[in-house]
């Protein structure tokens, strides 16, 4: 056998080696401090669940009602529950991805109608407060992107808590908060803005 053919071969069994770890990794939870719908959180008695790979999906949940609240465990899934049972909110369109929260057309401080929601852009006139729903880009590692709720709002830091950050990701991070030119701005370059009630 020839170097070329060597070679080939050596890069095709990598790559297959790493396909099968990404598929098996997507399938088993190697986090073995949770398990797949164990609660790790709770925002004014709304439960954050574990999901394990940010692609693990467990089926649809839905309210007793029949409202849409989204694939368990998901992040999506959380936000709109916490705004179901926290504010009795049900946003008329109750599909979506993450990243389709954000209306990119819409003018600061205006109404989604989609969410039925205010919507204001990251950096805004509008300082964040607390349950507001902040809503975050797709990304090259998760074209979906991300949702969660501001838990606190500080002079210079928010903390956001989250469904679904990961394998190993925390249900609360902080972000730096900043004020400038008479608008805050959360400093984080995946955040397109924030949603209210």
């Amino acid at each position: 056998m020839n170097k070329s053919k060597k070679i080939f071969l050596i890069i095709t069994s990598i790559l297959a080696l790493l396909l099968a770890s990404f598929f098996v990794l997507k399938v088993i939870n190697p986090n073995l401090f949770y398990k797949v719908g164990q609660k790790v959180d709770s925002l004014h008695g709304v439960s954050v669940y574990y999901n394990g790979n940010v692609g693990n999906v467990e089926g649809r949940q839905l309210a007793k009602d029949g409202y849409n609240i989204g694939l368990k465990y998901q992040c999506v899934e959380f936000v709109k529950r916490y705004y179901y049972e926290h504010f009795n909110h049900m946003m008329p369109n109750s599909y979506g991805h993450a990243k389709d929260f954000f209306n990119k057309t819409l003018k600061d401080g205006t109404l989604n109608k989609d969410r039925n929601l205010k919507q204001y852009t990251n950096s805004s006139k509008t300082k964040p407060k607390v349950s507001d729903l902040v809503v975050y880009s797709g990304t090259i590692y998760n074209r979906y992107g991300h949702v969660s709720i501001i838990s606190k709002v500080n002079k210079n830091t928010i903390e956001i808590i989250q469904q679904n950050p990961g394998t190993y990701g925390k249900s609360r991070v902080d972000f730096k908060l900043e004020r400038e030119n008479g608008k805050w701005t959360i400093k984080n370059n995946q955040i397109l803005g924030w949603l209210r009630k």
